[in-house]
């Protein structure tokens, strides 16, 4: 297939897990990932969500970079307002550094948490307004031409980690065109704006140094199993997992609530969640993923697996490489 596949490892922990269970497992993927053909892997930025481990992003990149040799690893994203660019330039210039030409850097606007943490985060409410100056600031002192004099990042100087603007809206996309970046649309979980913020980035889309072209990632769930029935079973599941997280406030529903509420104007979201999702069999997946990036316009796509059971999430990502024919290492 022409449109390379990526993975964005949720970095989810399960039920009955703990979080070294579920980095234990990230390390898993990446290294059969490499070995299967995946172009990325990113990890995002969340905090205060007990289902997820990757709060700390350029810990765990640095953790599977060194337990792996070629695959990409980067951040999809780094919550920039929560941080200031010096330090994530230092960060991810110390990354570039150790792991030579295997680091990106995605960067969003989102606190990638709730109110009360963004406040443990010591996060102003006014930081996202300078989002766009913060991604500059950073941008400088990664290609060594800081824009605050006297101030550079060590490591990082010069080492020109690719940066990507994540984004779910049209001022994602408008930004990443005006400053002639690549552009990563979440509509793995936010699918209203793809097709609009797309076409904006495309038409708006100013060449740099670090892009000539447009350059689009889309997001989409994928889940795949050897046969129909499973898949959709395994999807019935995710749902109902999603159910408990986004509502249940503390709450384990039934099976038989889930698809209740599912079914009722509160599922709605949830379902709407997972509008772009490849589901059923390796022939079905890869038909429906060829679809979608002639759908989104993408030039990559970026899967990402809510699946629940260990064994049939590995399996799945495996049965996805072969189907679309990733060359194996």
């Amino acid at each position: 297939m022409a449109v390379p596949l990526s993975i964005l490892d949720l970095a989810h922990i399960g039920t009955g897990e703990t979080a070294g269970d579920s980095l234990e497992a990230s390390v898993t993927l990446a290294q059969h990932a490499e070995e299967w053909g995946y172009r990325r892997i990113w990890y995002a930025e969340h905090h205060n969500m007990p289902t997820i481990a990757s709060s700390a992003t350029s810990v765990l990149i640095a953790h599977v970079a060194a337990h792996t040799s070629r695959i990409r690893l980067g951040a999809g994203g780094v919550m920039l307002p929560n941080h200031a660019p010096l330090t994530i330039a230092e960060q991810y210039g110390t990354l570039e550094t150790l792991h030579p030409g295997r680091i990106d850097l995605g960067l969003g606007r989102a606190p990638g948490s709730d109110q009360k943490t963004m406040w443990a985060l010591r996060r102003d409410a006014a930081s996202a307004d300078r989002f766009p100056q913060d991604v500059l600031e950073l941008q400088g002192y990664l290609t060594g031409e800081s824009r605050v004099p006297g101030v550079d990042a060590t490591p990082g100087k010069g080492t020109n980690v690719p940066l990507y603007i994540l984004g779910s809206s049209l001022f994602g996309a408008r930004l990443a065109a005006a400053l002639g970046l690549p552009y990563s649309f979440a509509s793995h979980f936010a699918p209203d704006a793809l097709r609009e913020a797309v076409a904006l980035y495309r038409r708006e889309f100013q060449p740099s140094e670090q892009l000539a072209e447009p350059y689009v990632i889309a997001g989409v769930n994928a889940i795949v199993a050897e046969d129909t029935e499973t898949a959709q079973q395994l999807f019935t599941e995710v749902k109902r997992a999603r159910v408990s997280l986004f509502l249940g406030r503390g709450r384990t529903f039934t099976p038989e609530e889930a698809d209740a509420v599912l079914q009722a104007p509160a599922g709605r979201q949830i379902l709407t969640m997972v509008k772009y999702t490849a589901v059923g069999n390796p022939a079905e997946a890869r038909d429906y993923l060829t679809w979608f990036a002639e759908h989104a316009q993408a030039d990559e796509l970026i899967v990402a697996s809510s699946v629940t059971d260990r064994k049939a999430w590995l399996r799945s990502y495996e049965l996805l490489a072969d189907a679309w024919g990733l060359a194996a290492a």
